[in-house]
């Protein structure tokens, strides 16, 4: 990298999984719109025709008009061709197909659990654990040993159990989780202030200050204010008014065809609970709470006004996604900018020392939050500014609600070590005190097994 005028040229990123129709696109929008960065995107990925696809669609975003820097994409054949000389890796991979995920969602229907998305906790995030911390674990030696001093950015779930094992296999590894759950909660309390106030122009999520507290998906808001003004009166005020939710969500009957609807009724109860405000969306909280608060059967979840997401809409979403591909490429879609809406870039600028920012992340936990074990991989604020990240003290868990994060937080310690070990009985032991497996411990033995010899292909490591 070098600092020119104010911009910092010839960035080196490496893209694992950059065969991606989905976040490798908005990455690509969000640098091509970024003015003061410029650089080389290389591309791997397993399928090396689909990185191929994608470095003729990323060299394409420089011709964009709303374009302000340019980036040259390369697809390369191996780890080390992507890793050597990095300066910033970004991980995000689908840890098996969407086949694999359809039996980590549904399969647990058949005993009467319930997943909205199945890829953090729950049956589902445990078994896919299973697949996704062996991949992990080579990459981070591959890392290791071609790019040692990059800071890494994952995007992959279970975002926790993945930050973890980067740093047990590499201690030394600069890694982050990145989430955006956290700002659809600002946003929301964005539009709350707005019509309790009556402001016309557009309070910018950025401007919401917010102490972002818990692990990731299950993270919450102990404090939250705007120019002064506290924002939790204004929350719980908004919250009594709407007992079924926000009027702006979802109908009651619930738009089946919207598999990411939600009216904020969980998040709201939660408050209503615990006087705290849940930051993530109401499909990720519902799967940490126990299962017959939200998820005890699709009813309920009509009731809570949002929606389970199954497997055969992924893939519906998957085929769109594959025909837009061959649309850009043969010139019948054409290539627009769409921004991903992610701290990313933002954080690449503040890492190469453009600008300091504060935002939510996924680091291990040296101190910002006291009572939660030292290591674990937690989500609060930090700081980021040049070559450096700062955890914001956030304080301990408020006692109301330490229980419920203690578990999470507990779960995801004792399964990274289970998974490190490849100990089968101990990934079962936290499969069966997971709160969404509602069945007897026998039949919770038998979908784990069930579970796992779905997806033994990639569990051979495990002895399975």
């Amino acid at each position: 990298m070098k600092y020119e005028n104010g911009k910092m040229n010839g960035i080196r990123i490496a893209y694992i999984g950059g065969g991606s129709r989905g976040w490798a696109w908005g990455l690509m929008s969000d640098l091509v719109y970024t003015e003061d960065i410029s650089g080389e995107v290389r591309l791997y990925d397993i399928d090396i025709e689909a990185a191929r696809k994608n470095e003729i669609i990323g060299n394409m975003h420089n011709s964009l008009p709303e374009g302000k820097s340019v980036w040259t994409y390369r697809a390369v054949n191996t780890p080390a061709e992507a890793l050597s000389g990095a300066d910033f890796v970004v991980i995000s991979i689908l840890p098996g197909t969407f086949e694999d995920m359809a039996s980590d969602v549904h399969e647990p229907e058949k005993y009467g659990i319930y997943q909205s998305v199945g890829d953090t906790t729950g049956p589902g995030g445990i078994v896919r654990a299973m697949r996704t911390v062996p991949m992990f674990e080579d990459i981070a030696e591959n890392i290791r040993k071609y790019a040692p001093g990059a800071w890494v950015i994952n995007y992959t779930n279970p975002m926790s159990i993945c930050t973890r094992t980067l740093y047990r296999v590499f201690p030394g590894i600069k890694a982050f989780g990145c989430c955006h759950e956290v700002f659809g909660t600002q946003e929301f309390l964005a539009q709350i202030l707005k019509d309790k106030f009556g402001i016309k122009e557009r309070v910018p999520r950025e401007d919401i200050k917010t102490n972002v507290i818990g692990v990731n998906h299950f993270t919450w808001i102990t404090k939250a204010s705007w120019r002064g003004v506290d924002l939790f009166p204004v929350y719980a005020e908004y919250c009594r008014a709407n007992p079924d939710g926000t009027p702006e969500g979802i109908t009651q009957s619930i738009d089946l065809n919207n598999h990411f609807a939600t009216a904020e009724k969980v998040k709201m109860d939660l408050f209503k609970r615990y006087g705290l405000i849940a930051a993530a969306g109401d499909r990720h909280l519902a799967e940490f709470c126990e299962g017959k608060w939200y998820l005890d059967n699709p009813e309920r979840v009509r009731e809570m006004r949002f929606a389970l997401t199954p497997v055969s809409w992924r893939l519906e979403d998957l085929n769109e996604r594959l025909e837009k591909s061959e649309g850009l490429l043969s010139g019948k879609t054409p290539l627009e900018l769409h921004l991903s809406g992610e701290d990313g870039i933002r954080q690449i600028r503040s890492l190469c020392g453009l600008e300091d920012i504060v935002t939510n992340v996924n680091i291990p936990n040296n101190g910002q939050i006291p009572n939660l074990p030292r290591g674990a991989v937690v989500e609060t604020n930090a700081r980021f500014s040049s070559d450096n990240i700062d955890p914001v003290m956030a304080g301990d868990v408020p006692t109301n609600i330490y229980p419920l994060i203690a578990r999470a937080c507990g779960q995801q310690e004792a399964l990274n070590e289970a998974i490190a070990e490849r100990n089968v009985d101990a990934v079962f032991e936290v499969f069966a005190n997971d709160p969404l497996v509602t069945c007897s411990l026998a039949d919770a033995r038998k979908l784990f097994d069930t579970m796992c010899e779905n997806t033994k292909k990639y569990l051979s490591s495990f002895g399975l």
